[in-house]
């Protein structure tokens, strides 16, 4: 990480107010910020300034030690205290020491929110990925702040299919729980070391231009990333008729929080509440540049994914239902002015949350009314998560 005695002026991306807040007065996101955040910013808050310069301190001075030094061995010393624990590695540097102990459990953590939180992802079955897909990673892509590294790291020569089944797995290893040595927490420990390796190649990088856009992978990026998986995620399936109740928002929340925590944010920025989360949302999006050629391109690789799902004729009208049901539920979610901004064709209109609306509210209202069936519903759903993953596999 860059480190700054004085924080250098306030980067381009961030003056850009006006047509930030376009952005948050659309679709669903303009429904549910209007019923919590009346104040108009002029700016951002200073601390969200601040924010786009700071990366992640301890996995940043980690990396920077590791390649100062032997990146094979210090890798390996890794992986050892990730799969072992920190006690196992012999001769231990001091960063990888202090990155450890950080990483040990706040006291704010309640396991039992977590396992309640795995519970309630769990069972919410196919709406959780088409949620975290049409709205969350579509609507992030109108945020062209937030997609430079995405570009500049490869994001349009791998493909869309490519991102979604890192980001799909790495979502499905945390929603099997987050015990110290289970698949979600070293998935999530990677990722973020993946980030500052990430960083600090851009930082490096001819195109980077941090006057405009900051730190890369910066804490606000993480931040607004993080809210989705949370804050969007839940008022997501309660836009397609999943019933989430305020005991299941706690527990994701809380969920994210630590997951996100683990992930490098720092912790002015984890919420504990719904309006806490958005109105850290509005208030990030007050910091993105509007949309550019990034936003087209990346939005256009998404949604011509299903496209390319098999190659057999017969396999053709199924893969054309699946491009229009996903632009339709971004469609739904974001607004027609959106779908414009990210050069989607407008004409698709919003029919599929409708059809499953009524049948995600009917199951909603038997798994809280029936605690006999909980057990099935979550199975079922789980297997519609497992289910979507392998189809990513089996086409890389």
């Amino acid at each position: 990480m860059t480190s700054f005695s004085v924080l250098p002026a306030i980067p381009s991306r961030a003056t850009h107010v006006k047509e930030a807040k376009k952005l948050a007065n659309r679709g669903l996101i303009n429904k549910v910020l209007s019923m919590y955040f009346k104040k108009s910013l002029s700016a951002p808050p200073q601390p969200l300034v601040d924010g786009l310069w700071h990366g992640d301190p301890l996995m940043d001075d980690f990396v920077a030690w590791m390649f100062a030094n032997n990146p094979k061995a210090a890798k390996k010393q890794f992986e050892q205290a990730l799969n072992q624990g920190i006690e196992s590695v012999e001769d231990c540097p001091e960063p990888l020491q202090k990155l450890f102990k950080s990483i040990e459990p706040p006291s704010w953590l309640q396991p039992e929110e977590l396992d309640k939180a795995v519970v309630a992802m769990q069972r919410m079955g196919e709406s959780a990925n088409l949620v975290l897909r049409d709205l969350a990673l579509m609507g992030g892509y109108l945020m062209s702040g937030f997609n430079q590294a995405l570009v500049l790291t490869g994001a349009l020569t791998k493909g869309a299919d490519k991102r979604l089944l890192e980001t799909g797995q790495w979502w499905f290893d945390c929603t099997q729980g987050m015990q110290r040595f289970g698949a979600g927490f070293k998935s999530t420990i990677h990722v973020r070391l993946i980030h500052a390796m990430v960083r600090r190649h851009l930082s490096q990088h001819k195109d980077w231009d941090s006057q405009k856009w900051g730190t890369p992978i910066c804490q606000v990026d993480m931040a607004a990333t993080y809210l989705g998986f949370c804050v969007v995620f839940v008022w997501g399936l309660r836009g397609l008729g999943v019933m989430v109740s305020p005991a299941e928002s706690k527990s994701i929340l809380h969920f994210w929080r630590y997951t996100c925590w683990l992930i490098g944010v720092d912790e002015q920025w984890l919420v504990d509440t719904e309006k806490q989360g958005l109105i850290l949302l509005y208030q990030t999006l007050l910091t993105q540049a509007p949309p550019d050629w990034t936003t087209l391109e990346l939005a256009k690789s998404l949604s011509l994914e299903p496209l390319s799902r098999g190659k057999p004729s017969f396999k053709q009208w199924r893969q054309k239902v699946s491009y229009a049901k996903h632009l339709s539920i971004t469609r739904y979610f974001l607004g027609k002015h959106a779908v414009a901004d990210l050069g989607l064709p407008t004409s698709i209109l919003p029919w599929y949350p409708p059809l499953i609306f009524g049948k995600n509210l009917a199951q909603s209202v038997l798994y809280h009314a029936l605690p006999s069936w909980r057990d099935y519903f979550v199975t079922q759903g789980r297997k519609q998560q497992e289910s979507n993953l392998m189809e990513l596999k089996q086409r890389l």
